[in-house]
């Protein structure tokens, strides 16, 4: 069984006539059905979908990997464009009121609000019929939503600048939504990410036990490396070593410091995975 991915909204463009955006989105092609992860923040994915010559009415399901505004701002172009119903797959808690703290040149600090900016009826009204799931979610014989990703290892955390908006006022986002799409093809598991905020190594530790496979081929998308201390990237390389990760393509959450310091590490496996890359497993 041939994997395909293609990733439609990133924050940097691969190739000319591909446009860049903060955000992301992959085109995942398995086990016969197209699924999207995500849909990045405005119109780039329906955009750069044009250039790559995909056709977003084959669209068959979403899986929106949490609730921020890079990801699932795109969900009215993308809903318009697959132009029938299509099944969307997220956590309850997507539509949180999210917000990411910003501290000003002055050293005042403010809240920007990040979250889903569409109402759940208006989205509905384009064809969008949401699931919700906590679980792993399997969407055909090979692919699976791998739902809330337990906390595991001792040196990844949740970002302490995420917010969620309760009754008495911001509290710490602890992200229960962050969940990744994961293939399991004859080379090995295929793990896709969306930000990996509750860890890119509890992510597809996770994958391989939902999956009970070992192998892990593949690894893309956002790692949320960005804002990292040394340790933590030492330790993230040490495990995906441990792991036997085969390919790695970061993106959009990475951050380029920790990418250049993966690419350096990993050499001819590893590679940057920005919008128009496409990669076959």
């Amino acid at each position: 069984m041939a994997v395909r991915l293609t990733t439609l909204c990133e924050n940097t463009a691969g190739a000319i006539g591909f446009t860049g955006e903060w955000g992301l989105s992959i085109l995942v092609e398995a086990g016969g059905e197209k699924v999207l992860l995500d849909v990045g923040l405005s119109d780039a994915a329906v955009k750069n979908a044009h250039v790559a010559g995909v056709d977003l009415g084959e669209i068959q399901k979403i899986v929106l990997s949490h609730g921020h505004v890079d990801h699932t701002g795109g969900l009215q172009p993308v809903l318009l464009r697959v132009g029938h119903k299509v099944d969307v797959y997220a956590h309850p808690d997507m539509w949180g009121r999210k917000y990411v703290g910003v501290n000003s040149p002055g050293g005042a600090k403010s809240y920007r609000y990040v979250g889903v900016p569409y109402r759940r009826e208006a989205l509905e009204g384009l064809g969008a019929t949401f699931t919700y799931h906590t679980e792993p979610v399997w969407l055909n014989a090979s692919m699976v939503a791998t739902g809330e990703v337990p906390m595991t290892t001792s040196f990844e955390s949740v970002d302490g600048n995420m917010f969620i908006k309760a009754e008495n006022g911001l509290a710490p986002d602890p992200f229960p939504d962050d969940q990744a799409l994961v293939v399991k093809s004859p080379q090995g598991l295929v793990v896709v990410l969306g930000c990996a905020h509750r860890g890119a190594i509890n992510t597809i530790m996770h994958a391989r036990a939902i999956t009970g496979v070992d192998r892990v081929h593949t690894v893309v998308g956002g790692t949320h490396l960005v804002r990292a201390k040394d340790e933590q990237l030492d330790r993230t390389i040490a495990a995906l070593r441990e792991l036997g990760v085969e390919k790695l393509g970061v993106s959009h959450c990475t951050g380029l410091p920790a990418a250049a310091v993966l690419a350096r590490e990993f050499g001819d496996s590893f590679f940057f995975n920005s919008a128009g890359t496409v990669v076959e497993v």
